[in-house]
C-alpha cells in the first residue's frame, strides 16, 4: 500500500506564493473531503470504481516527483454503466444527489447545486466524447492511501491512455506532467496504440 502525503505536496507549492497556496490548499482539502465521502459510500456497498482525471494525475505524480504536480479542480470517478443505480443509492445515503445535465452525470454533495463540489462520473468501456480516440479502459484500480483515507485509483498506464485519447489542452498538460515525473515508462509507451503513441510524441515535441 502506498502512503501519499498531501501536506508534503502543499508545502512544496509554497514558493508559488502564499495567497495562491492558501487558495489551492483550501480547494484541495475540499476535493479530498468529497472524494473520501464518495469512496466510503461505494466501498461500503462493494461497488467498483476508480479515481481518474486531474486528481488521479496529481496522486501519481506527487508520489513519483512532487516538483511536477499540477493543479486540479474536479473529482472524476469511473464506474460501470450497469452499476449506476447502485451508485446513486449508495451516494444518496452519504449526502450526495444525482444530477444529469448537458450530457454529464454528476453527484452533488450537500445542499448546493454548484458543480464545484460535484463528483463527475464517466463509464468504463464507453467514450465521453465522440472524438475520443479509444474507449475508456476497464476498471482495474490500485489502492492508494490519500490523506488518511483509502481510495481506488486508476493505474498509470490506463490514465495515460485516457489522457491521450481525450487529448484536450488540459489532458496534454497532464501528460507532460506525468512524462516529466517519468511515469510514462518504455513499457507504458510500448503498449500504446499507434494513434496514441503519435499523440504522445506530439506532446513531447510541443513546448
Amino acid at each position: 500500500m502506498n502512503v501519499l502525503s498531501f501536506e508534503q505536496f502543499l508545502r512544496s507549492t509554497a514558493a508559488e506564493g502564499d495567497a495562491i497556496n492558501t487558495l489551492f490548499e483550501e480547494r484541495l482539502f475540499d476535493l479530498v473531503g468529497v472524494l473520501h465521502k464518495i469512496a466510503q459510500a461505494l466501498s461500503e456497498d462493494g461497488i467498483p470504481y476508480e479515481l481518474i482525471g486531474g486528481l488521479a494525475v496529481l496522486v501519481h505524480v506527487e508520489e513519483a516527483d512532487p516538483e511536477h504536480t499540477t493543479l486540479t479542480r474536479d473529482v472524476d470517478l469511473m464506474i460501470r454503466r450497469e452499476d449506476l443505480e447502485k451508485v446513486k443509492e449508495a451516494a444518496a445515503r452519504h449526502g450526495f444527489r444525482f444530477r444529469h445535465t448537458a450530457a454529464v452525470d454528476m453527484l452533488l454533495y450537500g445542499d448546493t447545486d454548484r458543480a464545484r463540489n460535484a463528483v463527475h462520473l464517466v463509464f468504463s468501456g464507453e467514450m465521453v466524447r465522440p472524438n475520443q480516440a479509444v474507449p475508456n479502459p476497464p476498471i482495474a484500480p490500485e489502492m492508494k492511501r490519500i490523506h488518511g483515507g483509502e481510495v481506488m485509483v486508476i493505474p498509470v498506464a490506463d490514465l495515460v491512455r485516457m489522457k491521450l485519447s481525450s487529448f484536450r489542452l488540459k489532458d496534454q498538460v497532464h501528460v507532460k506532467s506525468m512524462d516529466a515525473a517519468r511515469l510514462i515508462t518504455p513499457e507504458v509507451e510500448a503498449n500504446l496504440p499507434a494513434e496514441l503513441a503519435t499523440r504522445l510524441q506530439h506532446v513531447r515535441e510541443t513546448e
